[in-house]
């Protein structure tokens, strides 16, 4: 397994496995229409692009030289002060059939690595209330910290658990 940091070039990657993974992702929490909605919003060269340009960092993980998953990741400055205070998790995917292999946990052990590094002490991320992958975090060490419904355009919404997890409590769990 290998996880690289893409290159702009690279980004293209990240469109490509999103939109072979979020129709078996979605297709039974949102309706077709808003998944092209999203993947053409979220997804596009141009977004991947200005996103890449703010800042945000990209992560392709890969194994026998096939792509499988990516992280996004970016840096949020606190309203007062601007630091960065909160690392978020902007996007984190595996393809369907190469979940429950440790992949997630990859990515998600990459993401700490980043908030350590750049002394960020909490990470957060959104995930949609009906979306298994909130176990999946919860078994990390992530809890909801709140709820949120966003409103994206087109009619559509993302109903959403805020997840959050604080990094002193990975310093507990990797000393044991």
């Amino acid at each position: 397994m290998e996880i690289r940091k893409a290159q702009r070039h690279e980004l293209n990657i990240l469109e490509k496995l999103a939109r072979a993974i979020w129709p078996s992702t979605y297709s039974d929490i949102i309706s077709a229409a808003q998944i092209e909605f999203m993947l053409t919003w979220m997804y596009s060269e141009q977004t991947l692009l200005t996103q890449f340009d703010q800042g945000h960092e990209f992560y392709i993980l890969s194994a026998q030289n096939t792509d499988l998953g990516f992280l996004a990741l970016e840096w949020i400055s606190s309203a007062t002060d601007n630091k960065q205070h909160i690392l978020k998790i902007n996007k984190l995917y595996i393809l369907s059939q190469q979940q429950n292999k440790g992949f997630g946990k990859a990515l998600i052990q990459k993401a700490i690595q980043r908030a350590s590094e750049t002394n960020v002490s909490e990470i957060i991320l959104q995930v949609n209330k009906a979306n298994k992958a909130k176990d999946f975090y919860t078994h990390l060490g992530f809890q909801i910290k709140e709820e949120a419904i966003f409103d994206i355009g087109n009619g559509f919404v993302m109903d959403d658990y805020i997840m959050s997890y604080k990094l002193w409590a990975f310093c507990i769990f990797a000393t044991r």
